[in-house]
């Protein structure tokens, strides 16, 4: 059967450790020198070990004090954070967070399971639109986090990873040898106009499909190899694939993940998602530099 270390006794060992003697850590702790005496006497009776050296002037630590301390530190940083985060004030409250619905594949419903488990008392909202709904929302601060795609980067906003926009369809599909080649996108969706001119500059026809402002709609024609589409590198899923067109098609532009944070989240709970997202999306990185604006 596993014993367990009192974790009462364990502050005590690391305050007198700390303080250097027991009546300055008795002081600290607002105890009585005999109560701190006896929850190391009960310490080291637990671990049958002497932690500490009486026979000087001071209070040294023996080796198995020494080797302990690191163990007690960490025990008791996870014990404060634990409590922290559980019962804390700080660790309340809402997020909103807004992410372009062509990216909230795959990396998202990560990121908001890390971050429920790390912080459960904290409600995050989720809106999924197109990039400029998601910029003016935040302007008018009814978003305290932001992700875009963007061509570039604007003022207060951070570079996260720079994805090639690729040509995706039905796996399998043969709709992308059509001509004229039939498009799906959202009406509002800024890849739509980039898709176009390319394709204009490349001489291949094309029709849209259909038009519509729902991405299932778009979702559904394209997985029905009805129409294809484009997607960021990596967050076609397992509805799509790439298309394998051998430069039948143009290549298209490279897309900035940008991230914008309210200046209001400076060293709050909210920001530790930023920073969740952050490292998530860098993980796809394509390049090793980030780019901030100032």
């Amino acid at each position: 059967m596993p014993r367990n270390l009192d974790l009462t006794a364990l502050r005590s060992f690391v305050t007198v450790a700390d303080c250097g003697g027991v009546t300055r850590a008795a002081g600290l702790m607002n105890l009585t020198q005999s109560a701190v005496s006896m929850q190391l006497k009960r310490l080291e009776e637990a671990l049958d070990l002497p932690l500490l050296d009486r026979s000087g002037r001071g209070i040294a630590l023996t080796p198995a004090g020494e080797q302990l301390l690191g163990y007690a530190r960490r025990m008791l940083q996870l014990n404060d954070e634990a409590l922290r985060k559980m019962t804390g004030s700080d660790f309340e409250g809402v997020l909103r967070l807004g992410v372009p619905h062509d990216i909230v594949y795959p990396v998202i419903p990560k990121v908001l399971h890390r971050f429920a488990a790390d912080y459960p008392r904290v409600k995050v909202q989720l809106a999924s639109s197109f990039t400029r709904v998601l910029r003016s929302q935040f302007e008018r601060g009814e978003l305290d986090v932001i992700l875009t795609t963007e061509g570039g980067v604007d003022q207060g906003g951070e570079t996260l990873t720079t994805l090639p926009l690729v040509w995706v369809g039905a796996p399998g599909g043969q709709a992308w040898k059509q001509r004229p080649l039939p498009l799906a996108f959202e009406e509002r969706c800024r890849f739509r106009q980039e898709v176009q001119a390319q394709l204009d500059r490349a001489g291949v026809p094309w029709e849209m499909a259909v038009e519509s402002e729902s991405t299932r709609s778009i979702e559904a024609t394209v997985s029905a190899d009805l129409a294809v589409h484009a997607m960021l590198e990596g967050t076609e899923g397992q509805m799509f694939q790439q298309i394998p067109h051998g430069g039948t098609l143009p290549d298209l532009e490279r897309i900035n993940i940008n991230i914008y944070v309210a200046e209001t989240l400076a060293g709050t709970v909210q920001a530790e998602m930023a920073d969740q997202v952050r490292h998530a999306f860098r993980a796809m990185g394509a390049g090793p530099d980030l780019r901030v604006a100032g």
